[in-house]
């Protein structure tokens, strides 16, 4: 058992999303620049049945993400040469409204909010202020957290580690001072690393975060999610995950190229 602290708070500076078929995202790091992000490689949102393969990216504290539709990118006036009906003449209207957006965004203080940002943005891309088609823009801006806030346990596929496991997260919460927050945490604990030894691929991992919420996330090399489901009256098993929704805030499922990683939120308690 290998238990490791990382130097940076793993989601501040790596991200993963799902990737639905859109506009390329953009990206402004915290240092000056940007440019669009990876295409997506997923389907559109709406098809249905189709799974969403997970972006990775590696990000500076402080950088700037911006998530749009089509609409807010598009100039309304294509230059001269350029065939509307053409595939050319789209590609350069989608080429001058992202120009555009880079240099609101590049020029944003970093101390403005992001709603101020937005409103710029639409200012500037929409100077009309009557969009032809549906504008969405979101905005998010990484926030670094102290490696202490974190812990985290290489764990190996034996039964005999959940019982350990839970020793631990229970010690890890003992010096945040979140003792009260034990009870719920040796579920979460336990019923996540059992069923990632039951059902799941090693090499698998529990990680603790201490942020805005208290986060438990074990991580395993299987690609399969788990799904709540209704335990019979006699039925020995199959309660775990539905307790698990139960005593936490929400919890849920991501992909990532290297298997899954299932985690559960809740509040941290009121005392702290």
């Amino acid at each position: 058992m290998h238990r490791q602290r990382p130097p940076l708070h793993p989601r501040a500076q790596h991200r993963a999303g799902p990737a639905a078929k859109h506009v390329a995202a953009a990206h402004i790091p915290a240092r000056g620049g940007g440019g669009r992000l990876p295409p997506s490689a997923g389907p559109p949102l709406g098809l249905g049945g189709l799974p969403f393969e997970s972006v990775e990216l590696e990000l500076l504290d402080g950088s700037l993400i911006a998530l749009f539709t089509n609409s807010p990118i598009e100039s309304g006036d294509r230059g001269a040469g350029a065939d509307v009906g053409s595939d050319a003449g789209a590609d350069a209207d989608t080429d001058v409204g992202f120009a555009r957006l880079s240099r609101v965004l590049t020029g944003s203080s970093s101390t403005s909010s992001l709603e101020q940002i937005c409103d710029n943005v639409l200012e500037a891309l929409l100077p009309g202020g009557v969009p032809t088609d549906d504008v969405a823009v979101l905005l998010a801006r990484t926030q670094g957290m102290d490696a202490s806030q974190v812990a985290i346990w290489d764990l190996p596929a034996d039964p005999a580690v959940v019982a350990q496991a839970r020793q631990m997260a229970t010690d890890q919460l003992a010096a945040w001072g979140l003792e009260e927050a034990s009870f719920v945490t040796e579920l979460v604990v336990s019923e996540l690393v059992t069923n990632a030894i039951r059902h799941a691929v090693a090499p698998i991992q529990l990680r603790l975060i201490h942020e805005s919420s208290l986060i438990c996330e074990v991580s395993d090399a299987s690609i399969t999610a788990p799904h709540l489901r209704r335990a019979r009256v006699f039925d020995e098993g199959g309660r775990g995950l539905l307790l698990v929704a139960q005593f936490t805030q929400r919890w849920g499922t991501r992909h990532t190229p290297h298997g899954k990683t299932i985690w559960a939120e809740q509040p941290l308690p009121t005392s702290c």
